[in-house]
């Protein structure tokens, strides 16, 4: 069966000790590897159709920066460097805007490709483990070792910098777990907008969107590290840390949901490592799992039942994200999947090995140099349209206060 390049998907991991590695989700094999990064937990992301990003965190000095990857080369084209080690990453699906937890508890919201650190702020008192953005890009959630949820717009993270009072950004902040929280994802139903959330704590809890208020909690027999959705936001996976993969059910409107919620389903095969992240791929078709002893499994979601295994050669996973689409000639990815060989042994994403090994980087820096440039201009004309605006408005506000004078003047004579 031909795949089409639109729906083509691609599974990478990434970890502390190697590089991140980009796996055929059809036959397992190899397509490309990404040096330079020792990424932590979480420490992976997609940035639109355009960019890797993986935090790094020196071995020789501890300091934290943020790696970007183009798909054609092998190294990363930014280092962008930030005040502290960060951890958990998560980027708007327009590639815009990457946001980054410190393991001081600080939030920092960065420009993309600048870099630029638009917004920061005290999100949790430990290190933030996790961190989200739901569907519709209107919400950054993040849990922390502390146990603690935070909700923040995320218009007022990407907006120009303000001397705004930093609790004001925050739309919900609230004790979650006992332990710290490894894992969140986000429901957007109409009736019960829902957060989903995981911890150490070996429980997977339901929190409503609205108001903080716990709806469901499910436990299990071991800590979760992970967990995931399928497409019509019913039933969830869970990443346990003993190896396993489980099934429950997220229908918590009602007492036979609840009920239905606590009846797990164990996927009888297992990892011989933790799990450490879940995706689903394929339309809610198939279950991609990755461990920290460096295997990375295709589950069946209908039945359970593991298809396929790859990705054995590495130890020490630290996450799993899947890339949609970016083999799209449309999208400027090349015109093909290239067949060619590259020199990890996978064959090469969308171009050839003449194009990977002699597209001239300067290129591709001054077109983002020109973007970035246009978007600051844009900007600056929003500002002063904006500012405009402020100045009619007062003026409005004077002539109806003196039309209300010269009203108030003519009623007494």
């Amino acid at each position: 069966m031909k795949m089409s390049f639109s729906s083509h998907e691609i599974v990478l991991t990434s970890s502390p000790d190697g590089p991140i590695t980009a796996y055929d989700t059809i036959s397992g094999t190899t397509l490309a590897r990404f040096t330079g990064s020792r990424s932590p937990r979480h420490g992976l992301a997609i940035v639109g159709k355009a960019y890797i990003a993986a935090s790094h965190i020196s071995s020789a000095t501890a300091s934290g920066s943020i790696h970007l990857y183009t798909w054609w080369s092998s190294s990363a084209l930014h280092h962008l460097p930030l005040p502290e080690p960060v951890a958990p990453l998560a980027a708007t699906p327009d590639g815009s805007y990457l946001f980054a937890g410190g393991l001081f508890g600080n939030v920092y919201a960065l420009s993309i490709p600048s870099g630029n650190i638009l917004k920061s702020f005290p999100a949790h008192s430990k290190p933030v483990s996790c961190i989200n953005i739901s569907s519709d890009s209107s919400l950054l959630i993040s849990g922390g070792d502390d146990g603690n949820i935070v909700v923040v717009p995320i218009f007022q993270l990407v907006e120009a910098p303000g001397s705004e009072n930093e609790s004001n950004l925050i739309l919900h902040s609230f004790p979650a777990h006992d332990g710290p929280v490894t894992g969140i994802t986000v429901c957007m139903g109409i009736c019960h907008p829902t957060i989903v959330s995981c911890s150490t704590d070996s429980t997977c809890k339901l929190w409503s969107l609205l108001d903080g208020r716990n709806l469901q909690t499910v436990a299990f027999p071991c800590s979760i590290s992970g967990i995931a959705l399928d497409p019509t936001e019913v039933e969830f996976y869970a990443a346990g840390s003993n190896g396993l993969i489980y099934k429950g059910s997220l229908q918590a409107g009602s007492r036979k949901g609840i009920a239905q919620g606590r009846k797990l389903i164990t996927w009888t095969q297992k990892h011989d490592g933790a799990v450490v992240s879940v995706v689903v791929i394929n339309e809610g078709k198939n279950l991609v799992s990755a461990a920290e002893d460096g295997s990375v499994f295709i589950w069946g979601i209908e039945n359970g039942q593991l298809i396929m295994v790859i990705g054995n050669n590495m130890d020490n996973i630290s996450d799993v994200v899947v890339a949609r689409g970016i083999c799209d000639g449309r999208e400027g990815y090349g015109n093909r999947v290239g067949n060619e060989m590259n020199e990890f042994g996978g064959r090469n994403l969308g171009l050839s090995s003449k194009e990977l090994n002699f597209r001239p980087i300067k290129d591709t820096v001054n077109v983002e140099n020109a973007l970035a440039v246009a978007a600051k201009n844009s900007r600056k004309a929003i500002d002063k349209l904006e500012s405009a605006i402020g100045v009619y408005e007062r003026l409005l506000e004077l002539i109806l206060k003196e039309a209300k004078a010269g009203t108030s003047k003519n009623g007494e004579n």
